[in-house]
């Protein structure tokens, strides 16, 4: 039987995350509006495809190959993650969130692919 704060902690958060979600959807648009641009590479079928209505859900599939390796040694904790492709750097840019969120987290490595 699943606890009441479990169950509403839950909602919580999927509240959040629905927020989010949004937030993000209308950030994009209002930039690409604004901006005038189009991108290319948001589009699953056609990767070559511009788009100047980008979702949320598009967005965020742009970081769906963002790896992070973690190495715990005797003594210290490495932490990596590949380099931001230039897609993902612009998604970033368009929403108003700075790469070095990502960058500070940890030792980026390699070169997006």
């Amino acid at each position: 039987m699943p606890r009441e704060d479990h169950a509403t902690g839950r909602m919580r958060l999927l509240a959040s995350a629905l927020r989010v979600w949004t937030l993000l959807a209308c950030v994009g648009r209002r930039q690409w509006a604004t901006d005038g641009a189009q991108l290319a590479g948001l589009s699953a079928g056609n990767p070559q495809r511009d788009t100047d209505r980008p979702t949320a859900e598009r967005l965020l599939e742009a970081f769906q190959d963002i790896t992070r390796t973690i190495i715990q040694g005797p003594q210290q904790t490495h932490r990596r993650m590949r380099a931001l492709s230039p897609l993902q750097q612009r998604v970033l840019e368009i929403v108003g969130l700075s790469s070095a969120l990502y960058t500070r987290r940890c030792t980026v490595f390699s070169e997006p692919p």
